[in-house]
């Protein structure tokens, strides 16, 4: 069975749904400066903290999750936070949901980067997959997003028919568009044609697993904004 398509759906007779809530982190200095950061950075800025706190609340919409994941880089730290407070929910720290590494290209702008690496930058324009300053390509991004998002789903795979339960992730773009496009069963390269997420966005993505080890997906919503920020 094709894991990724609800035609395929699993045997309703036994199967348990899972909504997974993707939010990108809020804004980091390295996004104020327009700086790679890939998996370095020093955290958000002041404007990314009141993202930070709007987002924790927009969250209630979804009800209590039974599990929080987020990335251990501490721009993902700083946003969790709020809303971890808000919770009182412990949170899963998985490295797999970190940001691309970008080698070398970490800490420098966007404009010295294309002036010093012009033919990456025109490789990058036209949808190849190099490896930024000797960094991970997407294709390995994506090979560790997808296992960490198959335990998380793992989870709830003992869980009681007919049950249904919330996950949130908070993670960074990259991983919110390798997730979706594997989610979705788009084939390698489609996270190109998603449009990279917006700082403290949320992407909800639904999982119907069935008891005999299928899985269907569907995109529900992609890059919503995130609420008005709080003061």
């Amino acid at each position: 069975m094709n894991k990724h398509s609800l035609l395929d759906a699993p045997d309703l007779d036994d199967w348990r749904a899972v909504r997974v809530i993707l939010v990108r982190h809020g804004e980091s200095q390295g996004n104020a400066a327009a700086r790679f950061e890939g998996q370095t950075g020093p955290g958000l800025t002041p404007r990314g903290h009141a993202q930070a706190r709007a987002i924790a609340a927009g969250l209630d919409r979804y009800g209590i999750p039974e599990l929080v994941v987020t990335s251990d880089l501490v721009r993902v730290s700083e946003t969790a936070a709020p809303y971890l407070a808000r919770t009182g929910l412990p949170a899963r720290v998985d490295p797999r949901w970190r940001e691309a590494a970008v080698g070398t290209w970490s800490g420098r702008t966007f404009v010295e980067i294309a002036a010093e690496f012009p033919e990456a930058i025109r490789a990058l324009r036209r949808g190849e997959d190099v490896r930024r300053g000797g960094g991970e390509t997407f294709a390995e991004v994506r090979a560790r997003v997808s296992t960490a998002l198959d335990d998380a789903l793992a989870t709830f795979a003992g869980s009681p028919v007919g049950s249904r339960h919330t996950v949130v992730v908070f993670t960074h773009g990259g991983p919110i568009r390798v997730a979706t496009a594997e989610a979705v069963g788009l084939p390698a390269g489609g996270h190109l044609g998603l449009d990279p997420p917006t700082n403290c966005s949320a992407t909800e993505l639904e999982f119907v697993l069935g008891g005999d080890g299928s899985r269907s997906a569907r995109l529900v919503a992609y890059n919503t904004p995130a609420p008005q920020e709080a003061a």
